[in-house]
């Protein structure tokens, strides 16, 4: 993965790797194709700027993504491959511009997203990390510790019926939980009730969980409005993006009891969390973990590789991003 080329990579596709991934694609990568890793050069920004036309794909992740500036440093481009479902850090509509298509791996992680949402939602409602931290300090030797809140039974509002949303929904019917969804316009082949207003879903809502896509259109869906509408006996949940949220406002939200809790995987400045959250006990932390399982990481770096060998035997990624 040096930055000059073998005799035998001249008939590999040269590709430029933004960020490291895991350990078995890198090495598929570098078996399948003229690999160049580019957090191994001593002076990125001065390697691109020399060697940027020689480059016919792209492989990033959703934590990484690809700008403007560095598609138009690679004059050759004509692939992208990213690790990940999310796209707000991917300027697809500039790849677009270019006519480069944009691999992703959608799907493969749905389970496992759904997964962290519950283990969220049942984790802050029913206080067990809250729990956990009461036993070990010693506290249930002097003291009782405090009810909690019953899942099963209550009302879940879906902000974003996608692909993951979808999913959701599926767990929340084995909690016996009715449903209903927002989105920018109803959803076909659901029979869940829509709810047009955001700020009306969840007034509804015993439980809110953000499934949205991040990006420019959602930066700050969740208000001070919404959180108000939501209300001290709700909770939510949000394993979408932290931009996706007013990060602020949720804080206070918190600390004021204005909502009952949060289940946070994501936030707006990873890894930097707010300091103000570690000190309340109404909110769950995680550190942006929904599809990280071994079994999860390996489909979608499987994809990664599929959608780059798929572009270059077929002309097309095996699932490119869509163009709004």
């Amino acid at each position: 993965m040096k930055g000059t080329r073998n005799v035998s990579d001249q008939d590999k596709p040269r590709v430029l790797q933004i960020g490291r991934l895991l350990p078995w694609l890198e090495e598929q990568l570098a078996a399948h194709f003229d690999l160049v890793l580019l957090a191994q050069q001593p002076n990125p920004q001065a390697y691109v700027a020399e060697h940027g036309r020689e480059f016919v794909a792209a492989v990033t992740s959703a934590a990484v993504g690809i700008d403007a500036a560095m598609m138009d440093s690679l004059s050759a481009l004509k692939v992208i491959s990213s690790f990940g479902v999310g796209l707000d850090k991917v300027d697809v509509q500039a790849a677009a511009r270019r006519g480069i298509p944009v691999g992703y791996t959608p799907d493969v992680l749905n389970d496992c997203v759904a997964d962290t949402a519950f283990t969220l939602l049942l984790d802050v409602a029913r206080r067990a990390s809250e729990a956990d931290r009461f036993v070990r300090r010693g506290a249930w030797l002097t003291d009782k510790f405090p009810l909690a809140t019953r899942a099963s039974g209550k009302r879940l509002g879906i902000v974003g019926l996608g692909r993951i949303g979808r999913t959701i929904a599926k767990r929340a019917s084995g909690f016996d939980m009715e449903i209903r969804y927002h989105n920018r316009r109803p959803a076909e082949g659901v029979d869940f009730g829509y709810e047009a207003s955001l700020t009306e879903l969840a007034r509804w809502s015993d439980f809110l969980v953000v499934a949205a896509a991040g990006g420019a259109e959602s930066q700050g869906l969740i208000s001070a409005e919404v959180l108000q509408a939501l209300g001290p006996q709700g909770f939510l949940i949000n394993i979408a993006r932290g931009t996706v949220v007013d990060e602020p406002a949720l804080i206070q939200a918190l600390r004021d009891k204005a909502i009952a809790g949060a289940g946070l995987d994501v936030y707006v400045d990873e890894p930097r969390v707010p300091e103000a959250l570690f000190a309340l006990d109404n909110v769950v932390l995680l550190p942006h973990v929904a599809s990280a399982t071994h079994e999860t990481r390996q489909a979608m770096a499987a994809l990664v590789l599929d959608n780059l060998l798929a572009f270059f035997s077929e002309g097309r990624p095996k699932v490119a991003a869509p163009v709004a």
